[in-house]
């Protein structure tokens, strides 16, 4: 008697808890369906979805958390020293809007006359990126979500090594959830040699509610003001190794202003990871002290070593977006994109749980007579992620968007083009977590050249891509279907 007493009172406490923590995700006004899935997980799953809504939930309080003021504070003063003095009749006439919007709203200066050159694999990429180090001789800043304890990560941490003895300031920026395998002493080691290393919001119990959902995922580096990176790829060895399942993924290379912004994206960050609870007044003498640095034209020059870039003259635009601001700003633009496309839309994401505007943006785009074109992997790193992407094919199927399963490796590749006249590379996936809970990175490129570039890039995988079609797709076992609509109630949560 006196133990279904307790068990009673615990089950009536812990029924009142989730009611109470239901009204909370109610009141804070999410999008609905993930309200939806929040108060699913609470119901299913027991205890569990107690434990992640406290882990990965919480939004009430994020403005606490991750102090919502400092780092939009950072953001707006530090990317405001950009000068926009930039001409609006180099601005293509039907992306005026977008380009304002992004400028505007969400302080993305536009830069012309930019190189860019395209690296599809890790090979290329890091090859590349150790020549830029070595020539060097000001600064070089990194910036990764991942930084391995692996081949990669260790010939890139001597290359940083090498080059602190020369003089050299190297900043490191990693993830601490991205690099929580990755053993402290390996950061240690790079701090021991010189470099200055920051953990970007560091995960320890009971801090650990309310910071483990909002990731640092920019890939980013910038060397001297003059070279800068941005795209998808960590600093690790699944890139170029071909014993185990290769990574599938692009970065670009870019020369002029669009550099120099990235050094500014990677100073905000830097200031925000270590500034702690600095005054605003201490934290902006620091930045003063920072070399404002873009390079003489002969360095310049060094830095191309003879070789002409692929594009010599594209507008682009670097947008940030983050937990931390009013407006999902990549969602939004995005967004702006696949509404006003006119011919072709043609979109690579390894994790494919879009957003009810996006999901109908690209629904609308193809019934609408756009040539939409989604790929995704095969085989995505995890069997909840699988059931999640593969749930939303039929809804593409049905508005006549074309879907493949790439099978050349793991597609990690987070790219779009439209148009041939616009493209975008960066950090970005299409899911509730980077348009939400992410602090992201992407380059929007408005140039013909780029865009002829990403679209080749696009039917290069389609060779090792099949095309799923709905009679084939419709006859996916019982099980299999539940799986999937099951699992993507609580995609969002992803």
């Amino acid at each position: 008697m006196l133990t279904q007493t307790f068990f009673w009172i615990g089950f009536s406490l812990y029924v009142l808890l989730v009611l109470f923590v239901a009204i909370i995700v109610t009141l804070e006004n999410r999008q609905p369906s993930r309200t939806i899935a929040w108060v699913s997980a609470l119901v299913f799953l027991p205890g569990l979805g107690l434990i992640l809504f406290f882990l990965f939930g919480q939004s009430i309080k994020r403005e606490r958390k991750i102090n919502r003021g400092r780092y939009n504070q950072l953001r707006k003063r530090i990317l405001g020293v950009i000068d926009k003095d930039v001409a609006p009749e180099l601005f293509p006439e039907r992306y005026k809007p977008l380009i304002r919007m992004c400028d505007d709203a969400f302080w993305s200066t536009p830069s012309p006359a930019n190189m860019v050159d395209f690296h599809d694999n890790g090979h290329d990429f890091f090859i590349s990126l150790l020549c830029d180090i070595a020539k060097a001789r000001h600064f070089i800043y990194i910036e990764s979500y991942i930084f391995n304890d692996d081949g990669i990560g260790r010939l890139l941490r001597d290359a940083l090594t090498d080059k602190v003895r020369q003089g050299i300031e190297i900043r490191v920026i990693y993830d601490d959830v991205g690099c929580w395998r990755v053993k402290n002493s390996f950061f240690e080691q790079m701090v021991a040699s010189g470099i200055k290393v920051a953990n970007f919001l560091p995960v320890r119990f009971p801090s650990m509610t309310g910071k483990a959902n909002y990731r640092n995922h920019h890939k980013i580096c910038v060397i001297d003001g003059v070279v800068g990176y941005i795209g998808g790829m960590n600093i690790a060895m699944r890139y170029v190794s071909s014993r185990m399942q290769r990574w599938r993924d692009l970065q670009i290379r870019v020369q002029g202003d669009v550099a120099n912004q990235l050094r500014f994206i990677f100073l905000t960050d830097w200031l925000f990871a270590t500034g702690g609870d600095r005054s605003q007044q201490d934290i902006m003498e620091r930045l003063s002290q920072d070399r404002i640095y873009i390079g003489t034209p002969k360095q310049v020059e060094e830095y191309s070593a003879g070789k002409p870039s692929e594009v010599s003259d594209a507008l682009m635009q670097i947008l940030l977006s983050s937990p931390v601001t009013q407006f999902p700003e990549m969602m939004y633009a995005l967004t702006w994109i696949i509404q006003n496309a006119r011919k072709y839309i043609y979109l690579q994401t390894p994790y494919f749980m879009p957003t009810e505007p996006i999901l109908q943006a690209l629904q609308t785009a193809a019934m609408s007579g756009v040539d939409v074109r989604i790929m995704v992997p095969s085989k995505p790193d995890g069997r909840l992620l699988r059931w999640a992407n593969d749930s939303y094919v039929a809804d593409m199927l049905r508005a006549g968007i074309k879907v493949y399963h790439f099978n050349g490796g793991f597609l990690h590749t987070k790219m779009m083009v439209s148009d041939d006249d616009w493209g975008t590379v960066g950090s970005t996936n299409i899911d509730f977590r980077s348009f939400e809970n992410n602090f992201e990175a992407n380059a929007f490129i408005y140039n013909k050249e780029c865009a002829a570039r990403l679209k080749s890039i696009f039917m290069e995988d389609v060779r090792q891509a099949t095309e799923l079609k709905l009679s084939q797709w419709n006859k996916r076992g019982f099980f299999h279907k539940f799986l999937e609509s099951f699992t993507r109630i609580f995609s969002p949560l992803f």
